[in-house]
């Protein structure tokens, strides 16, 4: 037994690929990153130390170097896998998280440098508005299977909320233009692909075992939506409150059916990474503005889940890594 086991254990690691490097594990920059600047703020409202806030922040920025390099080498060896991960209807939507990380690492890496911030934001913003824009027109070709409508095509549609979250204070004369416009664009995207998606899985077959991290997503047009708002307006009011509020019920509602037993662990579970981040986010400088000592609690609460989580998954993707099946063909 212990020598098929071992035998078994080699052919997985001989079908290990970079070939296989999948483009949703940049969820794990977006997440990480969303962790540093939950961390940074709670610095300001319960006196947390800056140097959690960094240290994470600095791991982010490794991680995405890390995950670029190895999926530059993916390209370069492999360009049609890239390709054909690209033109997938469902994978395919994950490039977005790519430039969403670019954008969340402007963030992360303000405190060092604006002028640094200030370029990663504009290479992101980029990035982001082509990304939009590819995928959006995309779908507008016809004939696309209603079953694709899945929580991942809200990756790079909404993604220019983003672009205010991260930026909705740079100091750019034009940047003031290019936030507003990713706030439009990201609201209205967020609107019709969120009323596709929930018709699909009300009247259609529930999403595979692998897809149903993923849904978690669907609280992101929500609580990114908040933050790209208050970051733009600069103060919190009743329709600020209203999006925050509606995504941590949908939060509520999704993590009875996610957060279970029975779902094998792959890279699709950094999914749950951000839209986690960006609630807690919101929770923090929510709570700071009602003063509330409930809404304190919660926002504790979840800063403290979303830390154990992203160690967890983490962890958990250092497994899959090590013993072959993350890069397995």
């Amino acid at each position: 037994m212990s020598a098929l086991s071992s035998l078994s254990s080699q052919s997985v690691r001989k079908r290990a690929s970079i070939k296989n490097l999948p483009v949703n594990l940049f969820g794990s920059v977006m997440g990480i990153a969303g962790l540093s600047i939950a961390w940074r703020i709670a610095g300001h409202e319960f006196g947390a130390s800056p140097l959690i806030s960094d240290i994470v922040g600095a791991f982010a920025v490794i991680v995405f170097l890390v995950l670029s390099a190895g999926y530059l080498v993916k390209g370069a060896r492999y360009p049609a896998a890239v390709a054909g991960e690209f033109q997938h209807p469902i994978a395919g939507n994950f490039f977005g998280t790519i430039a969403i990380g670019i954008l969340l690492l402007s963030t992360v890496v303000a405190p060092l440098s604006q002028t640094l911030s200030e370029v990663v934001w504009t290479i992101g913003t980029l990035a982001t508005i082509t990304l939009s824009f590819i995928f959006t027109s995309r779908l507008l070709q016809g004939e696309i299977d209603a079953a694709h409508a899945v929580p991942a095509w809200l990756i790079p549609g909404v993604a220019t909320l983003d672009i205010a979250v991260a930026g909705g204070t740079m100091p750019m004369p034009w940047a003031h233009e290019v936030n507003l416009f990713g706030i439009a664009v990201g609201a209205m995207v967020a609107l019709l692909f969120f009323t596709m998606i929930m018709s699909r899985l009300i009247h259609q077959e529930p999403l595979p075992a692998g897809m149903v991290p993923s849904m978690i997503i669907l609280i992101a047009p929500f609580e990114v939506g908040f933050l790209a708002y208050t970051n733009f307006t600069q103060h919190i009011d009743t329709f600020a409150g209203l999006l925050f509020y509606f995504g941590l019920f949908v939060f509520a509602i999704l993590s009875f059916r996610v957060f279970r037993g029975g779902i094998p662990f792959a890279s699709g579970w950094w999914a749950v990474s951000f839209p986690m981040a960006a609630l807690t986010i919101a929770s923090l400088k929510y709570s700071m503005f009602v003063q509330s000592w409930p809404l304190t609690v919660i926002a504790i609460l979840l800063l403290t889940i979303l830390s154990i989580a992203i160690v967890v998954l983490f962890v958990r993707t250092l497994h899959i890594l090590f013993n072959g099946k993350l890069l397995a063909g």
